[in-house]
């Protein structure tokens, strides 16, 4: 189209990009970035049609891997694209925008280290056909993996469970670079082909209300979880149980302690998301009152 822009996002466009999320989130099952902070705008790209914001594209870093990880670890830059409701199969509107979208993932890809990889991520609901069918038939990206996010109500009793002997409970804030780098130790230990990294964490940890919760047997951390408010939710991350200690109840009492502690700052609900094919960790989920909700899709690609 002759009078269509397509340029990084500005203040000026706050306006319209008001505009384009009313119409969009009005509609169920649609993951729609919001644009962050003027640090982030230079990695947000939108299509304008006069004065109407039509399409926008939006990156951002997932996770940097840190040195000293398995070799076939990857960087992760995930992106966002969205139209306007009624364009979404509009393939030469959404290939402008993604085009320049790639330029920059590749940008942002020569700032990370060069020792990984670098994979470009999408998700979307699954309700999304036709988003997920511009990234996977039409720009050829491939499975990744399928989310549940699942929801408890604070409201409804949380059960009490009790550690078995020799195990004890804590709260830790993770404040110093070295309790930082030792909990990536611990976590890249669970997850050794997607380790979470610094950067992330930091993210992370600027969520109100976040803390960590662990559990330790003499000393040493036998399980761990995250948790923290975003909006008006509780959200639990990173559940982890170390394998010499599993199947002893450790997590499911990392859970019940991460609930109370949501409930008693004010919160109603909690959310958490868990892979589709995890059934153990779905079971454990729904056994403390967590109900399954919306799948998401990821996609991915390499930035070769």
């Amino acid at each position: 189209m002759s009078n269509r822009i397509i340029r990084k996002f500005e203040q000026n466009d706050m306006a319209a990009l008001g505009e384009m999320y009313a119409r969009v989130s009005a509609q169920e099952d649609v993951l729609f970035w919001w644009v962050g902070e003027e640090s982030n705008w230079e990695n947000v790209i939108c299509a304008f049609e006069g004065e109407t914001m039509v399409a926008k594209g939006q990156l951002q870093i997932f996770n940097v891997v840190p040195p000293g990880r398995l070799p076939m670890s990857k960087h992760k830059i995930f992106v966002n694209l969205k139209t306007l409701p009624g364009r979404e199969q509009d393939i030469g509107l959404l290939d402008s925008v993604y085009s320049l979208l790639l330029e920059r993932a590749h940008e942002l890809k020569g700032t990370l280290p060069r020792e990984y990889g670098t994979v470009l991520c999408t998700g979307n609901y699954a309700a999304e056909e036709s988003c997920n069918t511009y990234f996977a038939q039409h720009l050829g990206y491939l499975p990744h993996s399928r989310l549940y996010t699942l929801h408890r109500d604070l409201n409804e009793p949380i059960p009490v469970i009790e550690l078995a002997a020799g195990l004890e409970s804590a709260w830790v804030q993770l404040d110093s670079p070295e309790q930082r780098e030792a909990y990536l130790e611990l976590e890249a230990e669970i997850w050794p082909d997607t380790p979470l990294g610094v950067e992330r964490l930091l993210e992370y940890q600027e969520h109100p209300l976040w803390t960590s919760a662990v559990v330790l047997d003499e000393g040493k951390v036998a399980g761990s979880l995250m948790v923290w408010q975003e909006d008006k939710n509780g959200i639990i991350e990173d559940v982890f149980v170390r394998d010499p200690w599993r199947r002893r109840g450790i997590a499911k009492a990392l859970l019940v302690r991460a609930l109370a502690y949501l409930k008693e700052h004010g919160l109603e609900q909690a959310q958490l998301i868990a892979m589709t094919t995890n059934e153990s960790a779905l079971s454990l989920y729904v056994s403390v009152g967590f109900q399954t909700g919306r799948q998401e899709i990821r996609l991915y690609t390499e930035l070769d």
